[in-house]
């Protein structure tokens, strides 16, 4: 598990408590915000290449604690694309590498929480679409 991955694992269970409180939500978010690099894309520790699957774990983190704009999200959608197989479909961690599942998934997420135009909107604590969340927790 990377550090943003456990970052994101913390972050989800204290909003799904109401305990976002007793985070330096600046301090946090500043650490994240610094997980963007020059391609627009997102890294899971400093020194390290970006990949499409912190699209995810970051950015959840940062809409969860309200410092999403602290991004260049425009930069980040732009990565993402990037990183998809127009041809055949799917997206992979990196641009020109090859496309896989995990990948596809957490891109496709990133993308919706990014508000990409065509997707549903995705819970960023449950990682699912937000009316499925809303029917199980509040049967709507």
């Amino acid at each position: 598990m990377t550090i943003v991955t456990a970052v994101f694992c913390c972050v989800g269970a204290l909003a799904i408590t109401g305990s976002l409180h007793h985070i330096d939500k600046d301090l946090l978010g500043w650490w994240l915000c610094e997980r963007q690099v020059k391609s627009g894309g997102l890294n899971g520790r400093p020194e390290k290449l970006p990949d499409v699957c912190y699209s995810w774990w970051v950015l959840s983190s940062l809409i969860m604690i309200d410092r999403v704009h602290w991004i260049d999200k425009d930069k980040l959608v732009k990565f993402i694309l990037d990183c998809q197989d127009t041809e055949k479909g799917g997206i992979s961690d990196r641009p020109d590498d090859a496309v896989d599942v995990f990948h596809t998934y957490f891109g496709v997420a990133g993308l919706s929480l990014l508000e990409y135009p065509g997707l549903k909107a995705i819970d960023p604590a449950y990682a699912l679409p937000v009316d499925i969340v809303n029917r199980i927790l509040l049967g709507r």
